[in-house]
Formats: structure tokens, C-alpha cells, sequence
């Protein structure tokens, strides 16, 4: 479970520097939780190809995060957002995370 939650904030995050057969085979995948075999039935392909395909598209969002590290940064707004009790500051730091 923790895993879906990391890969589906990623994909937030850095969905739109996939191509739409990766966004199709990952929403499929983790979104409509579709398995490999209907995945391969619906694309009409092999489920290794389908595997190949979910798998280096984790790899490419794992890879964005790690250069990138917006989903870290946004978690250590959110956690300064928990901590301080100024609302001024909690409302613009919230506005910086939804940019």
C-alpha cells in the first residue's frame, strides 16, 4: 500500500513528462487496478511487454524525483505547514505547494 501511495504522488507530480502509453498503462495499472493479463488483452500485447512498460515507467518517475526531489521538498513544506501556528506563513507556504 505504501508503495501505490508513493508511485500515485509521483505520477501527480510527474505525469505529464510521460507519454500518453505510459499514463494509460500506469493509470490502468495502479489507478483501475487492472491486472498484467487484461492489460495485455486490452493494449493487445504480451504481459511481459506490459510489465517492461509499468516497470520503466516507475523507473523514469523514480528517476524525475531524484533530480528533481519535489515530492521530498513538498513533504518537508507539509511538515513545516503541521508544525508552525503563524496562519500567514501556513497559508503561503500552502500556496508554494499548490504552484
Amino acid at each position: 500500500m505504501e508503495e501505490l501511495v508513493h508511485y500515485t504522488l509521483l505520477y501527480d507530480i510527474y505525469g505529464s513528462l510521460l507519454t500518453d502509453k505510459q499514463k494509460e498503462y500506469f493509470e490502468d495499472y495502479y489507478f483501475k487496478n487492472l491486472s498484467l493479463s487484461e492489460l495485455a488483452s486490452k493494449y493487445n500485447i504480451s504481459r511481459n511487454a506490459i510489465h517492461k512498460q509499468i516497470k520503466e515507467t516507475i523507473k523514469r518517475l523514480e528517476n524525475y524525483e531524484a533530480k528533481l526531489k519535489l515530492a521530498k521538498k513538498n513533504e518537508m513544506l507539509e511538515n513545516i505547514i503541521k508544525k508552525t501556528s503563524d496562519e500567514e506563513i501556513k497559508r503561503k507556504l500552502q500556496e508554494v505547494i499548490s504552484l
